[in-house]
């Protein structure tokens, strides 16, 4: 037994190697490297053209250090361990579940389905789950703490998507794994609807003044998104508001949604913020340290 994880976690790191390096050399149209990049690179380009604060500068502040989270939370964590840890866990559970004679949990075959049905299910689903893992993450004390590097930015950026601590990557993962098992989704769809959601979240970030018209209370835009940045939260809604990730529809439906004005030069962070670490390094160990 010992034997067999140790054989996974070390072909984890050699197979994840192996994987980031045919990904930057050998672009193709299923290669999550470059998709990343070029869409990283599109949504700068909409800044650039359609700034909605005229006056930040195209490289904004911490636009490299964000670049760098980029790359850190979608490549360099997996690198350097999440992978095996992940590969592990499944691993684990699946040996539970051989306990119960069990070999799977899928309990909604949908490979039947039109390739649409299977897609518009997992957008979905994920998302839905996505944004309560959201609301954990302001309404739990602990959470919270890893959750405020991703609130202190501030100037918003297209990388600021992606500017959060690696626990966050852990929270979700586990409380998304059970729930999207369940049904019976491939990795194709899993891929389609991660790009998808990636370009959104890019945007919503982004420095453009977005709102989408009627569609703004279905998909989460730059007018709205800002506003859970926003350092100063209205009163009856202390934890925060609008925890959409690509969806808007779920803020408006539990009432969690807060647009008052225009928010182009409101004020970023949190309470506090100006005593958070402004280095990679400090910022991954604040969580940790005793306050």
């Amino acid at each position: 037994m010992v034997e067999k994880y140790w054989e996974i976690i070390s072909g984890s790191f050699t197979g994840y190697w192996d994987y980031l390096v045919t990904e930057i050399t050998t672009p193709s149209w299923t290669n999550y490297f470059y998709w990343l990049l070029g869409l990283s690179l599109l949504v700068w380009l909409f800044e650039l053209v359609f700034p909605w604060r005229k006056d930040q500068s195209a490289l904004r502040k911490d636009f490299w250090l964000d670049g760098f989270y980029m790359f850190f939370n979608f490549f360099l964590f997996s690198l350097i361990g999440y992978n095996a840890i992940s590969n592990v866990a499944v691993e684990l559970f699946n040996d539970l579940l051989g306990v119960f004679g069990l070999e799977n949990i899928v309990a909604l075959q949908i490979d039947t389905w039109p390739i649409w049905g299977q897609l518009l299910l997992l957008f979905l689903a994920a998302d839905f789950i996505q944004w309560n893992v959201h609301r954990m993450l302001h309404r739990v004390p602990w959470m919270w703490e890893f959750h405020k590097l991703h609130h202190s930015v501030k100037e918003m950026g297209f990388a600021a998507q992606l500017r959060f601590h690696w626990m966050e990557t852990v929270i979700y993962k586990t409380l998304q794994y059970i729930p999207l098992a369940m049904i019976g989704f491939g990795i194709q769809e899993f891929f389609i609807v991660h790009i998808f959601a990636v370009f959104i979240g890019h945007l919503n970030h982004a420095n453009v003044g977005w709102g989408y018209g009627p569609l703004g209370y279905v998909f989460n835009n730059p007018k709205m998104h800002i506003w859970h940045h926003a350092k100063e939260w209205p009163e009856q809604h202390p934890y925060g508001v609008n925890f959409g990730l690509s969806l808007s529809i779920w803020d408006y439906l539990f009432r969690t949604a807060y647009i008052p004005r225009n928010g182009k030069n409101i004020e970023l962070g949190f309470d506090n913020d100006e005593n958070f670490p402004e280095d990679f390094f400090h910022q991954m160990t604040y969580p940790f340290k005793k306050k």
